[in-house]
């Protein structure tokens, strides 16, 4: 009965971290409320594309907006381009509008005008372009990752309770490695073309906060034998979760237009 409460609150965090890391990383989908006649409509933006053409949709939005239409407006980032405006075509029982693919990993910031009234004009939405990765490849990383995260929380479980954790340190420190340094670089490779955009290559937040996080469980593991590793662990951890809290993707690959090469986006100050 305890395994099974140890597992039902580990599976429990594990979805929470995983549900607020998707929900606040740069590629998940923009919400924006339009106000229309005093009605409220949401509608979502994406933020991420594949390469072709990226549709975005006014989902909900009337045929008729008091005689205006739609219009998108967008520009290559980051750039100084002015801004080009598109309207939006009535397709499919919605008002629809084409953002031009864009290299590999490269971005467009654009904004919205319904009914005369602009949309995150001062804070635009950046959308960025990748190839599309298999599912091969794709779903097997996830689930690594999302495997190593709950078998380190179920680990800290069972050093709260003084309860023998070495087995699943071992579990998690293996479920890390192929999912963060093998299926992780691939999904990279698929996606942008590089494998490796973190330390010492760029600045890759998502890169980096794996190789981070293994390297405590790393030092978690040598020390297995230590009378204090279970401070360790807990440590190694809490430092995932931390770490892994961080938004999905951001500070990765970015095509510098200038340049007119890959690289990856700069920590702005």
């Amino acid at each position: 009965m305890k395994k099974f409460v140890y597992w039902l609150l580990a599976i429990i965090i594990t979805l929470v971290l995983s549900i607020y890391q998707r929900m606040t990383g740069p590629t998940h989908p923009k919400k924006v409320d339009i106000e229309l006649n005093g009605e409220s409509f949401k509608v979502k933006l994406p933020r991420s594309g594949v390469q072709q053409d990226e549709i975005v949709t006014l989902k909900g939005i009337p045929a008729s907006i008091t005689g205006t239409v739609p219009m998108i407006h967008y520009r290559r980032y980051p750039t100084t381009d002015a801004y080009t405006t598109v309207d939006f075509v009535w397709k499919d029982n919605a008002w629809q509008a084409a953002l031009p693919v864009q290299p590999i990993a490269g971005k467009l910031q654009y904004y919205i005008t319904v009914d005369n009234k602009d949309y995150l004009k001062d804070e635009p939405i950046v959308i960025r372009f990748r190839d599309d990765v298999p599912a091969y490849i794709l779903i097997p990383h996830i689930l690594l990752m999302f495997g190593a995260m709950l078998f380190a929380v179920y680990a800290l479980i069972l050093v709260t309770m003084h309860k023998d954790y070495s087995k699943w340190l071992k579990i998690t420190v293996a479920t890390l490695f192929v999912g963060g340094f093998i299926f992780g670089p691939l999904v990279q490779h698929a996606a942008f073309g590089p494998w490796w955009t973190g330390f010492p290559y760029g600045t890759d937040l998502t890169d980096n906060k794996t190789l981070i996080s293994f390297l405590f469980f790393l030092a978690a593991l040598a020390t297995l034998k230590w009378k204090h590793n279970k401070w360790l662990v807990g440590l190694a951890v809490l430092v995932m979760i931390a770490v892994f809290t961080i938004p999905h993707s951001a500070f990765g690959s970015e095509y510098d237009y200038e340049k007119q090469e890959l690289g990856t986006e700069e920590i702005k100050n």
